[in-house]
């Protein structure tokens, strides 16, 4: 498993794009759904001060947030994930 995790909603548009562009890349996450329970919104929203998702958070703790599918393949590629 990476040590990458993804906070997000499993209805949002953009937690889902995110989510898809990992999976064809094969990399690996953890996914916690943000609707689950206050304590998953809560632990998204300390990480990135803001509510939006979803919050991927990489192996060297930095994170973005909704980030756009080549700004999340240039962080993997910088972090050697892919």
């Amino acid at each position: 498993m990476s040590d990458i995790t993804v906070y997000g909603k499993t209805g949002c548009v953009d937690t889902n794009r995110s989510r898809a562009l990992l999976a064809s890349l094969d990399i690996r996450y953890q996914f916690v759904d943000v609707d689950a329970g206050p304590a998953q919104r809560a632990a998204a929203e300390a990480i990135s001060g803001r509510r939006n998702v979803p919050v991927v958070v990489f192996p060297d703790g930095s994170h973005q947030v909704e980030p756009a599918d080549d700004d999340l393949r240039d962080r993997l590629t910088r972090l050697h994930l892919i």
